[in-house]
Order: C-alpha cells, then sequence, then structure tokens
C-alpha cells in the first residue's frame, strides 16, 4: 500500500520536484527501503510562494460557512481512508498500527474542529466616544503560511497546521519530514478530493535547512509554524524575527510527573506506562521525569517494571505488538549514548536499556533509578522509550525541581487531594498541566509550551487565532 511515486503537491497538481537530488525511505521495522523522496529546488519552492499567493487571493474571499464545508468534507475523506493512511503511517514511521489509526483520525477530528471554529472568528464593536463614529475590530487572514512539521506525528501536526491556516482563510506551503512522507501525502490528497482550490494547500519536501531559509525571507509569507527541536526551533525563529514573520513554535519538552502518596498506586502506573511508551516514547509531552512520594516508591516503579517488562516490541503492522521500532538509526544511537551516560555515573537499569536485534531500530522499553543529578538523561530530553524514577518527601523541593529545567511544555500530577492539585497546577511552570489523567492535545484545547518549549498555541481558539489579524477600523457615518 505504500505510495510508489512520492510526488510533490503545488497549485493544485501533484508533481516530481526538478532538482534532481533525492533520498531513499525506509521502513524502521526492516530496514528495507519503502521508496524515493525528491527534493525540492528553488524553482519548485518559487512555483510553490507563487500558488500559495494565488491561492490566498481566492481563499481569504471564500466565505467562512463554505471553507468550513470543505473542510468537513476532509474528514469525512480521512475517516473513510483511515486504514489506508495508518498502514502507510506505520510503515514508514514504526508506531503501532492502532496508534496510528487513532492519528489519523483524532487528525479528521482536529480538520472538523477548525471547520466549524472558523465560523466563529468574530470581531467587536468598542463604544465610540462621538456620535456617529463605529469603532470595529475585524478579524483577517494573516495571510501565506510557512508550515514545518515533525516526523513523530506525521499526520496530525501537519493537521494542526493547515486546519488553522485554512480555517482562518490562509493559504499554506507545509513542509511535511522527508522520512516519513507518503502519510502527509495521503493525507493531503483529501484536501485535494474535498474541493480545496489550487494554492490553497502546497506540500514540498527537501533539505529541512534549505527550504526553510528561503520559504521565511520571502515577503509572500506572513507567518511560520513550526514543530521540532528546541535548537532548530530558536533558528528559525530568529530568522522570522529577522523578517518581522509571526511565528508559533513548538518545541521539546522533558516532562515531570508527580506522584503523591495517596493514589492508587497500580492503576496510575498502568495509565502512566501507556502514555510514556506510546509512540516508543518519541512524543514531546511525553512523561519522563517521574517524581514519586517515598511511600509509595517502591510499589509504584516496581509496577511500573513489570509493565515495561510485559510490552512486546515489534514491528508495528504486527497486532500483537504493543510498542514499534524508533523511527530511525539516530534515536538508536542518542538512547544507547544518554542510557550509557547514565549508567556510567551510577544509575541502575530495572528494565531495559539495549537495543533489541539488529534488524530495524528496535529497543527496550527502559526504566532506570538512581540517576545523579549529573546526567545527561536529567537536563537533555531522551525522546525515547526511557523512564526515569526519582523519590521525593518535601513537595515544595520536589517541584522546585520538577520547574528547575528550561523545558515548560508538559507536566503531569496524580493525587486524590484537591487543594494539593491546586497547588501543583499553579506552581508547575509550563504551558500544559494534566492532572490524574492524560487530559492535553484534543482539538479544543490550546497545546503549546513556555521558556524553551516555545510559545504560542496550536488547537483551541488560540490555535485558530494565530492566523487571524486584528485590524481596526473607526469611521464617521
Amino acid at each position: 500500500m505504500y505510495a510508489t511515486s512520492l510526488d510533490h503537491y503545488i497549485d493544485g497538481k501533484w508533481m516530481q520536484p526538478t532538482s534532481g537530488k533525492s533520498q531513499d525511505v525506509m521502513n524502521p521495522s526492516t530496514n528495507a527501503k519503502l521508496g524515493k523522496l525528491g527534493h525540492a529546488s528553488k524553482a519548485d519552492l518559487d512555483h510553490a510562494l507563487a500558488s500559495a499567493a494565488k491561492g490566498f487571493a481566492v481563499w481569504r474571499k471564500v466565505s467562512a460557512f463554505e471553507r468550513g464545508k470543505i473542510l468537513k468534507k476532509v474528514a469525512e475523506l480521512m475517516r473513510a481512508r483511515v486504514n489506508e493512511i495508518a498502514t502507510v503511517l506505520t510503515l514508514e514511521q514504526g508506531k503501532v498500527l492502532a496508534e496510528a489509526k487513532v492519528e489519523v483520525l483524532g487528525s479528521a477530528d482536529i480538520i472538523e474542529w477548525f471547520a466549524e471554529e472558523g465560523r466563529r472568528a468574530y470581531g467587536r464593536i468598542i463604544p465610540a466616544r462621538a456620535d456617529g463614529v463605529r469603532n470595529m475590530v475585524l478579524m483577517e487572514p494573516v495571510g501565506p503560511v510557512a508550515g514545518f512539521s515533525p516526523w513523530n506525528f506525521p499526520v496530525s501536526q501537519a493537521a494542526r497546521k493547515i486546519g488553522g491556516a485554512l480555517a482562518a482563510g490562509c493559504s499554506i506551503i507545509v513542509k511535511c519530514p522527508e522520512e516519513t512522507p507518503a502519510s502527509p501525502i495521503a493525507f493531503v490528497k483529501c484536501f485535494h478530493d474535498a474541493g480545496v482550490p489550487p494554492g490553497v494547500v502546497n506540500l514540498v519536501y527537501g533539505v529541512p535547512a534549505e527550504i526553510s531559509e528561503y520559504l521565511i525571507p520571502s515577503p509572500i509569507i506572513r507567518k511560520i509554524s513550526f514543530t521540532g527541536s528546541v535548537p532548530v526551533g530558536k533558528h528559525l525563529n530568529a530568522l522570522a524575527a529577522m523578517h518581522m514573520k509571526r511565528a508559533t513554535m513548538e518545541l521539546g519538552g522533558h516532562a515531570p510527573v508527580l506522584v503523591f502518596d495517596d493514589v492508587e498506586t497500580d492503576s496510575v502506573a498502568t495509565l502512566l506506562s501507556g502514555m510514556k511508551f506510546r509512540n516508543a516514547g518519541q512524543v514531546c509531552v511525553s512523561p519522563t521525569r517521574f517524581f514519586v512520594h517515598e511511600k509509595v516508591y517502591d510499589k509504584f516503579v516496581g509496577k511500573f517494571t513489570d509493565l515495561a517488562k510485559g510490552l512486546k516490541v515489534g514491528d508495528g503492522m504486527d497486532a500483537s505488538s504493543n510498542m514499534g521500532p524508533l523511527a530511525n538509526p539516530r534515536r538508536i544511537a542518542a538512547m544507547e549514548s544518554i542510557i550509557q551516560d547514565a549508567q556510567e555515573k551510577g544509575a541502575k537499569a530495572q528494565t531495559g536499556g539495549k537495543r533489541i536485534g539488529n534488524q530495524g531500530n528496535f529497543f527496550e522499553p527502559t526504566v532506570l533509578t538512581d540517576v545523579p543529578a549529573n546526567a545527561r538523561i536529567m537536563t537533555e530530553e531522551p525522546f525515547g522509550p526511557v523512564a526515569v524514577m526519582m523519590r521525593f518527601k518535601d513537595t515544595d523541593k520536589m517541584l522546585a525541581e520538577a520547574n528547575s529545567l528550561p523545558f515548560g511544555l508538559a507536566s503531569y500530577a496524580f493525587t486524590k487531594d484537591g487543594k494539593m492539585a491546586a497547588k501543583v497546577a499553579d506552581a508547575l511552570d509550563s504551558g500544559m498541566v494534566s492532572i490524574n489523567h492524560f487530559g492535553i492535545a484534543l482539538p479544543e484545547t490550546p497545546f503549546g509550551g513556555v521558556k524553551d518549549s516555545g510559545f504560542g498555541h496550536e488547537g483551541g481558539v488560540e490555535g485558530l487565532n494565530a492566523y487571524l489579524s486584528a485590524k481596526f477600523v473607526s469611521y464617521m457615518g
């Protein structure tokens, strides 16, 4: 079911890029070649820019009501094609097929929610100081957008950018991940087949730095949206600032989890194990630093470790697999390096810590204890299937440690004490806090971080407003 022709999409047409450069797309479970992806040339990017300008001129004049109808059709097509898109996603990214289906269906929900919310991009009337004067605030689409999405969620992250942009009346050029190109292609086909006008959505691939450094300075592009690592995000934000471009930055995290002594440890450990090892831990909001009260530490860590040991790691297409491979060989090397560093400094692996076999990018679910403060994993996002367990007794000291990193994307807490829940919700220095469940990343809720984890939001009304500009109009009748 994998696409044999990995086309780019520009001005409503599927096309092969003209640079003459390409790269192989690999299956992370088997190391087998899936296809060959061509890279966009500067001429292709100029074509996409001109297309986005033309598409914006058309799309901004389509009523929000009609835009919503088309976007709802996109969501319907995605749901009808969920098996096809999810299969391609698993083949190229590795996550188990059940997770891939959840991603595709969740992406359809994102598109549908933006379709509805785009109809409610209201302005307002401001009371005037003189008779006959009308002061109005009008919400207008910001203009053509350059979006950059990552390989860990190749469909849903593109959906957040395309959905918000199109609902607001913008056009977009989206550069999706080169390692996982076919699932975004299948996703964009839904826009084409739903009747989105040519030029409104454009999809390109190539050398990431070359594309971003060419698109962002273009006077056609009015906003950028980037999801990825902190270093790259800082570079792109600096480039956007040089050219006075609005930006949304959704960057890395190192999420703390607070487990208090009044919880039912087995059920909390079961929930957190599922959250930790989803997509092999390659999730920016994945719980990683576990602060567990000393009274329940041994029981919680024991249960969590047993659950990690019981996971079947295998090909994502195998229905019996609980966790798929890491997405690429770079992640294997990164995991080996950061875990070795921790162990050399005294950390103990209660389970895992090693690569599985030599075919595919499989890695053991890992639980580390007794990790010293100077281990790299205490300050660097591992972005893989590893959980770090730490005891705590004093809540205030633990909160200070949880907030000590430059990251501030997601945080989690588990307690039955309402006062404690309120305290940690106020104290945790992150853009999203979820207490007693996994309650983030829904289409209707804002998704974004603070500090080095970025700024701006995707999702919720905040995610729509990111693509709108407020225009003040005052006239005397």
